[in-house]
């Protein structure tokens, strides 16, 4: 009973978690950078048994580091103030292109938030103050119970887990992940795979 109530909870969220899956979008050009979660529209994902994730970077001429922070979240996907970070990753900065990873364990749901260092790479030693030079990060819900929709988003990234190193067509990413307004003709037609 508690496992069908929890799954009817997450499907409930796909229509209504506030995250975003694009962020940056802001002035001056480190906190304009796109950075975009690679899940479905309603920034609810599950990633099934292999925990793949992948961000999009967008084109910049100065590189930030990429921050990644992972919280727990309540049954609302939302966190709770004063929560503990579950995980936080820094990648290095990186040119135009797509990092691959793999989310933390979880048993309940975790909120992903993904945005780059800004500040003349000062480092603030507080972690959770990645976003504290104004960039809007992108904001996901990371669930257990997985849909039709996760399942081919899921068999997706696993192809591009072959390619790390590589390249995949810019096209190709725009369609699976519904993209098409983001992904324009200013970006390369290949996208590298980055996997650290």
């Amino acid at each position: 009973m508690a496992i069908a109530s929890q799954a009817f909870a997450q499907t409930n969220l796909r229509s209504s978690f506030p995250g975003r899956r694009v962020g940056g979008g802001t002035r001056g050009e480190c906190t304009a950078r796109l950075v975009a979660h690679m899940v479905p529209k309603s920034n609810v994902f599950a990633p099934g048994p292999s925990g793949l994730i992948a961000i999009l970077q967008g084109p910049s001429a100065n590189l930030n580091p990429l921050i990644i922070a992972f919280k727990p979240a309540n049954a609302a996907g939302m966190v709770e103030p004063g929560a503990s970070m579950l995980e936080s990753r820094e990648i290095a900065p990186a040119p135009v292109g797509l990092v691959l990873l793999k989310a933390p364990a979880f048993t309940g749901m975790i909120q992903w938030e993904s945005s780059y260092r800004c500040g003349g790479g000062i480092a603030d030693p507080d972690p959770l103050n990645f976003v504290s030079a104004g960039a809007p990060p992108a904001v996901s819900l990371l669930v257990k119970a997985a849909e039709p929709v996760d399942r081919l988003m899921q068999a997706e990234l696993a192809q591009w887990k072959s390619h790390c190193g590589g390249t995949i067509p810019r096209e190709q990413v725009a369609k699976s992940f519904a993209l098409d307004e983001v992904l324009g003709t200013d970006w390369p037609t290949q996208l590298p795979v980055r996997c650290p």
